[in-house]
């Protein structure tokens, strides 16, 4: 697959570069983007970790406002975000809502026309990206993790719930735990994959684990002042399903937090350790 650079720019002793690839699985190209620490551009394979942003963000974000670089650098993890769903195909309906079409595309396969397409973002997501990464950057393909926020959050927990063969490490930001039960993921899934909630439950965090999912320990952080938490997010039921099945969580709550990036800024560097030490990082 061919890789087209867009810009590259010297970032703590590393390269943050963005970039573009023509995807197999979309059908169309896909932007996506890459820190590689100073170990990675001294000729070392590094674990190498796969964001997911949340709705109406792009490869771009967590790269500008997390700050994650740094820390990154200094653990020899390689950063790598996608964007949120294909940009190059114009739908009926899909610039219409913020949470639904471009910028929304919920990490999912869609199966409803005509988002069956293209909207095709687990799989490039899981297989496409990840093989496509190691193929043009010094990434070590079996260590590998995947974390996101909101949306995004929900992406990593599902994907990394069913593939943790290829996802060694998981982790969340304010995630969607239960979409099967607050209104964007029900307004998505029923755009993408049609009226029949049992397809759902391949892409509900707490389903998944419910039916039998499970992925190394998972460490999630959720502000308490959190505007979408009572109605979007509920960590809770995620909590408590991991509960009781025996899958290893770390929730944790904070007084305050709301639901951007000065909240993930605050915790990021946790997440970064969570994986280096799930990954088998050692310094």
């Amino acid at each position: 697959m061919a890789l087209t650079t867009r810009s590259t720019h010297a970032c703590f002793g590393g390269r943050q570069g963005f970039y573009t690839m023509d995807s197999a699985a979309i059908g169309l190209s896909m932007r996506f983007s890459v820190f590689e620490p100073p170990q990675a551009l001294a000729g070392e394979h590094v674990p190498v970790l796969f964001y997911l942003a949340g709705l109406t963000c792009t490869e771009e974000t967590v790269m500008i406002k997390a700050g994650a670089q740094r820390i990154a650098a200094e653990l020899g993890l390689m950063l790598v975000s996608c964007d949120t769903s294909p940009r190059d195909v114009t739908l009926p309906g899909d610039r219409e809502h913020w949470d639904f079409g471009i910028g929304a595309g919920f990490y999912l396969d869609a199966t409803e026309a005509p988002w069956s397409a293209h909207y095709r973002m687990a799989t490039h997501v899981a297989r496409e990206l990840p093989d496509h990464v190691c193929a043009h950057f010094p990434a070590d393909p079996a260590r590998m993790g995947i974390f996101g926020h909101s949306m995004g959050g929900h992406g990593a927990l599902t994907l990394g719930l069913r593939h943790p063969e290829r996802f060694r490490s998981v982790s969340a930001l304010a995630p969607i735990c239960a979409p099967m039960q607050c209104p964007w993921g029900i307004k998505a899934f029923t755009g993408y994959l049609g009226t029949d909630c049992a397809a759902w439950r391949a892409h509900d965090a707490t389903a998944l684990v419910q039916d039998g999912h499970r992925t190394s320990h998972i460490l999630i952080d959720q502000g308490e002042a959190d505007q979408f938490l009572v109605n979007q997010l509920h960590p809770d039921l995620f909590e408590a399903a991991c509960h009781a099945s025996g899958q290893p969580l770390t929730l944790r709550r904070h007084a305050g937090y709301d639901h951007g990036y000065y909240f993930i800024s605050t915790v990021i560097a946790d997440h970064l350790a969570h994986h280096a030490r799930e990954l088998g990082v050692t310094h």
